[in-house]
């Protein structure tokens, strides 16, 4: 399978509660490194990108987000792999994820998180194209 997803035009998925924390806090590059399992990061080791911070456990994953943001930032901004290819925004949950070819994809919960693995690549096919049909200014805080 060879998939190409969409890249983040726009902001990011933060959360609703005002706060522009990318991720929920975690460790964007922690998904790709170490045991591959997502951890807290620290405001100590933070970037801003794409309209939010970026929160990192270390000053090493800061520098490689920095060099390569788009090789470990979530797909469509951080909301919800299942919910874009339904051409909605739904928030992506950083605790419930699946790396597919080399990027991050979240999911809003557990219950869509099974029928997303269920056709991984019917759904990515989907939302690839209605991700380039969010308007920016939707994306960024929704």
């Amino acid at each position: 399978m060879t998939v190409t997803p969409a890249l983040a035009d726009g902001g990011v998925f933060v959360g609703t509660e005002g706060e522009n924390i990318a991720v929920g806090g975690y460790d964007a590059v922690s998904y790709f490194r170490g045991t591959g399992v997502p951890v807290q990061g620290n405001a100590r080791y933070s970037v801003t990108w794409n309209g939010a911070e970026w929160h990192f456990a270390n000053q090493a994953n800061a520098e490689a987000f920095k060099a390569n943001p788009n090789a470990f930032a979530p797909q469509y901004g951080g909301h919800c792999a299942w919910a874009m290819s339904r051409g909605s925004l739904a928030p992506g949950d950083p605790l419930l994820y699946k790396i597919v070819n080399g990027k991050l994809y979240l999911n809003f919960n557990q219950q869509v998180q099974q029928t997303w693995l269920g056709d991984i690549p019917g759904f990515i096919a989907k939302a690839d194209p209605a991700w380039r049909l969010i308007p920016d200014g939707q994306v960024f805080g929704a």
